[in-house]
């Protein structure tokens, strides 16, 4: 099968090399030159801009948006919009908001093009040998671009969810309950490091990951994390976030059901990110006030 691409990212050249491996012909374009060499290295046919792309490609067209979510996601939506024909059909496999992708859609179809929310999971490993994805959209018309999910997931690795909207709203929920798992597995590890025992942290992820109740791929990960650097003296604690969580989090608010470890682990990457906080300063001056507490001083 013949489509773009747009966006070289680290999960879009990924996908890139997976399409090409499977034997689909892939049109590829990004801002930035050297993705776009990168990507005809791996056989795909490197285009200048998208009109370029279009150009390249029969109809009906297939074109996949691989770019950040938020305000990148639409003005590419957008620019398609007004550049291709009644009939193409346009993926957005990033990390969209789904009441975005629900606008994204409409939008689309005032011009008659289809539209196809698919949240991506798996990360770039993944993306390069076995995705997992999440696909809302028309149902008839899933058909059309099934082989191309059959072709690069991994065995049993997408589903088609439903209406435009629900392929991102599962990838929603899915980094929330993500957001628990790694929050979970750090503060394990953080005891263990606080503890007067003195644990090989490689050692212990990598037999956990061998027939215990807590093996996963991201346990796997925290082996090989810990492998690099032991003791993870190189980093530094900030946990940076999508928006995915707090979207998550907003949505269980909306529907009034309790996600108290989600809601825990969002709050706990906030914090992260800084190195002092009023609320603590507050709290310290109360037990200052009322016990005599010690405080530290600047």
């Amino acid at each position: 099968m013949k489509l773009g691409m747009i966006g070289l990212g680290k999960m879009g050249l990924n996908l890139v090399t997976n399409l090409q491996n499977h034997d689909h012909q892939v049109i590829a374009y990004d801002l930035d030159e050297t993705a776009r060499a990168q990507a005809a290295k791996v056989g795909a046919q490197p285009a200048s801009d998208t009109t370029e792309l279009i150009a390249q490609l029969a109809t009906p067209r297939i074109i996949w948006v691989m770019v950040p979510a938020g305000k990148v996601t639409q003005s590419v939506i957008t620019e398609l919009s007004q550049q291709l024909s009644a009939g193409d059909i346009v993926i957005d496999g990033g990390n969209s908001f789904y009441r975005d992708s629900i606008a994204h859609s409409e939008l689309l179809a005032t011009k008659g093009i289809n539209f196809f929310d698919v949240g991506t999971s798996g990360g770039m490993a993944g993306a390069l040998n076995g995705g997992n994805f999440m696909i809302g959209g028309d149902q008839d018309l899933f058909k059309t671009i099934e082989p191309i999910f059959q072709s690069i997931a991994a065995p049993a690795g997408y589903l088609y969810t439903g209406a435009v909207g629900s392929g991102h709203y599962l990838k929603m929920i899915h980094n929330g309950i993500e957001y628990g798992m790694m929050q979970a597995i750090a503060e394990g590890f953080d005891v263990l490091e606080h503890s007067e025992y003195k644990y090989d942290h490689a050692a212990v992820a990598d037999m956990w990951n061998h027939g215990s109740v807590i093996r996963s791929w991201l346990m796997e990960l925290a082996a090989a994390a810990f492998k690099e650097d032991p003791g993870l003296k190189h980093l530094q604690g900030k946990m940076y976030s999508s928006g995915e969580g707090k979207w998550t989090l907003e949505e269980a608010i909306r529907l009034q059901v309790p996600t108290p470890v989600i809601a825990a682990s969002l709050m706990n990457r906030y914090r992260s990110l800084e190195d002092d906080t009023y609320t603590g300063k507050v709290v310290a001056a109360l037990r200052n006030q009322f016990g005599g507490h010690a405080v530290d001083k600047k």
